[in-house]
């Protein structure tokens, strides 16, 4: 049984250990979940996407994104010019106390729209989904012989279906803290630099 059952936890386990990190992708979530606001189509959203591009690297579309490097550069430029923009927001909303408020009052403040727009940029302009997703997830799931890659595809799936409605809805424990402006000034000042940071790195193919 458990033998059976190994290119699922494979999967599990290499899509927890790509996902669990600290990224623009999680930093969202995470702060839509503190605000209450459209926390489950966000969180759709990034799992939708995650299956999507894991499912099409199962299949063997990994070999085409290493063919085309120019596609990934322009993906690369434009991921990069997107965290800037949001990274500035992020830094004015935490120089502006006044714009900084608590959770319960910050419902609504974004549409479905822009909540679902930002969740798909911050997962599709990042060049680095492509290359865990397709590539990596892909490589290592078809390792798996042609029966287990599925499987295995199946697990690295589940790792995101468990990890965003994590984060999401279990942010909700710390609108307490979040209460406070101060709070949310720490926050999107974190949030603005490792925006920033990841611009940087993405631009230089760091």
């Amino acid at each position: 049984m458990i033998a059976a059952l190994a290119p699922f936890l494979t999967g599990l386990g290499a899509g927890l250990g790509l996902i669990v990190a600290i990224g623009a992708q999680n930093a969202y979530v995470l702060r839509q979940g503190i605000r209450r606001e459209w926390i489950l189509p966000v969180v759709l959203v990034c799992v939708a996407s995650d299956v999507l591009l894991i499912f099409a690297g199962v299949g063997g579309v990994g070999a085409a994104v290493q063919g085309a490097p120019v596609l990934l550069g322009v993906i690369r430029w434009v991921g990069a010019a997107f965290l800037v923009a949001y990274g500035l927001f992020a830094a004015r909303r935490a120089l502006r106390p006044g714009a900084l408020v608590a959770a319960e009052a910050s419902r609504g403040s974004a549409t479905l729209w822009s909540a679902a727009v930002t969740a798909l940029a911050l997962t599709w302009l990042n060049p680095h989904v492509y290359l865990d997703t397709l590539v990596l997830l892909g490589s290592l799931a078809n390792s798996q012989g042609k029966d287990g890659r599925w499987l295995f595809g199946v697990g690295a799936a589940a790792a995101s279906a468990l990890w965003f409605p994590l984060i999401g809805f279990g942010a909700r424990g710390l609108t307490g803290f979040f209460a406070r402006p101060a709070s949310w000034r720490v926050l999107d000042g974190c949030v603005a630099v490792l925006m920033l940071t990841l611009a940087v790195l993405l631009a230089t193919g760091g």
